[in-house]
């Protein structure tokens, strides 16, 4: 049986670990010295490397890990990420021998033009693109590009566990209630939350059904969500991209 571990990093990373027998995989590995103390403590060998993206805090690791084991990195071959020996583009098939589990390959661009999810086993690898209740910034696409790439995984079966990046989920919440504040769901979801923090535990993985009920990223459809947008931007908004672009420039300066 997979088992699947948030492994805190930098300041507010997880580096994801999914480990079965005496192997297992990482994803995102900011830093190498939480894995390598994680895996010796268990006597596990790590099988492989995913990446989803280019960016420091999801790569920094990389090199101290093949020190130690030279294994496959997995990551976008539409992005120059030196450590990747593996590039993989939209629809490829995963097959991880080492931990004998399968994955579906997405591109969805929006934080990152090349951007990667991992989607099998009931899980979703999505680094930055969606957050629990909340979304990456627009550092290379356009609204568009990540409205797309939401919906995309927003058709997902509602019970995969989202397993994002980073400890962001009572900052995004607090963002969200200011936009969709007669949400009752993500009102309970806020205290849920909270709760979880105070006991030191990890918000994370979310599910994607509590996404759809409760992140404004994943809501623009909804008046709620279009009426805030046009209330900042001071006109009518003609898609729900548009409204996206809005909250996320909203959250910005949240």
């Amino acid at each position: 049986m997979l088992r699947l571990e948030a492994i805190p990093a930098l300041k507010d990373n997880y580096i994801w670990a999914l480990a079965k027998g005496r192997y297992c995989v990482v994803v995102d590995p900011g830093e190498a010295a939480p894995i390598l103390s994680w895996m010796t403590a268990r006597d596990l060998r790590l099988a492989a490397i995913l990446i989803t993206h280019h960016h420091g805090d999801h790569i920094g690791g990389v090199a101290g890990l093949l020190q130690h084991a030279p294994v496959p990195v997995y990551g976008p071959a539409r992005e120059r990420i030196a450590c990747v020996d593996q590039p993989l583009v939209d629809g490829a098939r995963l097959e991880l021998a080492g931990i004998d589990a399968s994955f579906e390959v997405l591109e969805v661009p929006g934080h990152t033009l090349g951007h990667l999810a991992y989607f099998g086993e009931g899980l979703l690898f999505c680094g930055d693109t969606l957050f629990a209740c909340g979304c990456g910034r627009l550092f290379e696409g356009t609204p568009a590009q990540m409205h797309a790439s939401l919906q995309r995984l927003a058709r997902l079966p509602g019970d995969t566990r989202v397993c994002c990046t980073h400890e962001y989920t009572l900052s995004n919440i607090s963002f969200a209630l200011s936009v969709d504040p007669d949400n009752a769901a993500l009102r309970e979801r806020a205290l849920r939350e909270q709760a979880k923090r105070d006991r030191g535990l990890p918000t994370l993985p979310s599910t994607l059904d509590l996404e759809l009920a409760t992140n404004p990223f994943l809501r623009c459809h909804t008046p709620a969500l279009r009426l805030a947008a046009e209330a900042h931007a001071g006109r009518p908004l003609k898609s729900e991209a548009e409204v996206l672009g809005v909250v996320r420039e909203m959250k910005n300066h949240f």
